[in-house]
């Protein structure tokens, strides 16, 4: 076999494999035509174009999605720490007229306080942020007073100074300024949560005081919210008719407040310590790395 008819056989084999027109006319042996071809970049290796015409402009894009996904978050946290507080709170936080001396200070606290541990060391840990519990009460108080203006204003009628929310955000300020001047979640887990429980009574005194001055009607003394809840009809009106302020912890001298305050505080702690350790295994990221 000539010169010639070795040339034609690989030109043959080369069409057969519909390999490049390269490898046709390389004048040498085909192996290291194909070779330089496997050895070209690949398409996903290629350089791509950006969407972005300038670094301003993929910086203004990336700014965008961050005040997004915080506005997302934010409302995220305001519509479940929303759920939480009315299934669990409920009528306490609803009424004025169960806003009482004994009950109210010590369910209102250790209700609250779950969202408040784990928020705390959620932008703690992940971003040195002392704010985890300013955040969700402030998202708490904004969902609440959406909710009296517009479903029980609104809707039922019902005199919002007959419905307001219970106020949080002195012991939210009060447990936040703790994490950040101790740097320890101990010191804020024992002082912070029984601070934050102590804080709730006071810091709504000054709305409810007027509510608590005595009454007369028909020849019986009750207090103004008391006769306010008379008066107001409600859909599970049987229960609601009933005098908050039996209960036998008068045997203190009649001082409900401090004790249903310390005994908040107190329960408060413990629900700091768990709810802190649900906050760091709700903000593990371990499956980033398997994504």
């Amino acid at each position: 076999m000539n010169s010639s008819d070795e040339d034609d056989g690989w030109t043959a084999m080369s069409a057969a494999n519909d390999g490049p027109p390269a490898l046709a006319s390389a004048g040498g042996p085909g192996v290291a035509a194909v070779s330089a071809a496997t050895q070209s970049t690949p398409p996903w290796r290629e350089k791509t174009q950006s969407v972005f015409n300038s670094i301003g402009e993929a910086a203004a894009c990336v700014s965008t999605m961050n005040w997004l996904l915080l506005f997302i978050f934010f409302f995220v946290l305001l519509s479940s720490y929303h759920i939480h507080v009315m299934l669990l709170m409920g009528d306490w936080d609803f009424w004025i007229d169960w806003k009482d001396r004994r009950f109210w200070p010590t369910v209102v606290p250790i209700v609250t306080i779950p969202f408040v541990a784990a928020a705390q060391y959620f932008f703690w840990e992940k971003f040195r942020l002392p704010f985890g519990a300013t955040m969700v009460v402030l998202g708490l108080m904004f969902g609440e007073w959406i909710n009296r203006y517009v479903n029980f204003w609104g809707w039922t009628w019902f005199p919002v100074n007959f419905c307001w929310p219970t106020v949080l955000l002195p012991g939210a300020l009060f447990i936040d300024g703790i994490l950040l001047a101790s740097r320890s979640y101990l010191i804020t887990a024992v002082i912070g949560s029984l601070g934050f429980a102590l804080l709730m009574y006071p810091s709504n005194w000054p709305i409810l005081a007027q509510f608590h001055m005595p009454v007369e009607k028909n020849g019986l003394v009750m207090t103004l919210a008391d006769l306010m809840g008379f008066e107001t009809v409600r859909t599970g009106t049987p229960e609601y008719i009933r005098l908050i302020e039996k209960g036998t912890l008068r045997s203190f001298g009649q001082d409900v407040v401090p004790v249903s305050s310390f005994f908040a505080g107190f329960i408060s702690m413990v629900m700091y310590f768990i709810w802190h350790f649900i906050g760091r295994w709700f903000s593990r990221t371990d499956f980033i790395g398997r994504i």
